[in-house]
């Protein structure tokens, strides 16, 4: 398969994926990718309707990172296409009456809303959002994560008992661990001298994470072999200390994303709060002899 038809194929499942059948603009003062020209610069007009570059770079926006990775010219090309024939089948739909059909036009009303949702978020959150926020976000994070210890610590790995036993009687005559590693060890880790680095509990196995961390002091080894999925480990623990926490400018572009999610979530909180709002459970009625439930915020009537 060539190329460009792998290109489309990929292209073609991530457009399906995301649904992409909607002309989108993208958000408001958004650089467009990998252009510095106008964003809304109109790159096809379809009887009339103009289709714009800020379109095309919000429909790539919604692809998943693999497609996006394709050269630009073949992202563009393709989603212009789609882009295109997404505009001619929707207005022959509007010829043909499609778009009076009271359950089609409550899945268009419940497009807009979320279109909407979105956009009124994006720009609330966005216009409260500022550096101090986000310190101020960074240092509660700091504040309350508790500190993780990690291990550094070298292993040798061996297919069965026997031969783990061997090593640990060779490292009881003085031998080198990391000199038996390079040896014997089956591990990618072995020409290194077994050596693994720090790592936290959860990035091992728990048989080896277990001997790492609770059985085996710094500066010795275990005289019992660790049994895993993987074989058999002899584990030597060079050290152990609390992980640093990460610096603001590492941990930066998380916390002000985990800060637009509780901006955001606080908005709606505050939205439904107001609202009048009844819900009626699955059978869409409420239970025989009861009123309809009543969320916050609505106000009895006296």
């Amino acid at each position: 398969m060539s190329y460009a038809n792998l290109a489309r194929n990929t292209l073609r499942a991530a457009l399906m994926a995301v649904g992409i059948l909607v002309v989108a603009p993208a958000i408001a003062g958004e650089a467009p990718k990998g252009a510095a020209q106008d964003p809304n610069r109109v790159v096809a007009v379809v009887d009339g309707y103009e289709i714009r570059f800020s379109d095309i770079n919000a429909a790539r926006d919604m692809l998943p990172p693999e497609a996006q990775a394709y050269p630009p010219n073949v992202v563009f090309d393709y989603l212009l296409s789609a882009i295109i024939n997404s505009r001619i089948v929707a207005e022959e739909a509007r010829k043909t009456g499609v778009n009076k059909n009271s359950e089609v036009q409550r899945r268009m009303a419940r497009l807009e809303d979320r279109m909407l949702e979105q956009e009124y978020l994006i720009r609330r959150v966005e216009k409260e959002l500022d550096e101090k926020k986000v310190r101020e976000a960074y240092d509660r994070m700091i504040k309350e994560t508790p500190p993780e210890e990690e291990v550094r610590a070298r292993h040798i790995l061996v297919a069965d008992e026997k031969a783990a036993n061997d090593v640990i009687a060779r490292l009881n005559k003085g031998e080198d661990f990391a000199a038996i590693a390079k040896q014997v060890s089956t591990d990618g880790s072995a020409q290194a001298g077994g050596d693994l680095g720090y790592f936290t509990r959860e990035r091992m196995v728990k048989p080896f994470s277990d001997a790492a961390f609770d059985q085996i002091k710094p500066g010795t080894y275990g005289n019992k072999p660790v049994r895993s999925q993987f074989g058999f480990h002899i584990i030597r623990v060079e050290d152990k200390r609390n992980k640093k926490p990460p610096t603001f400018e590492e941990a930066a572009e998380e916390v002000r994303m985990a800060a637009r999610r509780d901006l955001a979530e606080s908005y709606v909180a505050s939205l439904r709060d107001k609202a009048k709002v009844e819900t009626f459970g699955m059978e869409g009625r409420p239970a025989k002899g009861a009123a309809p439930k009543a969320e916050k915020g609505e106000t009895k009537k006296k």
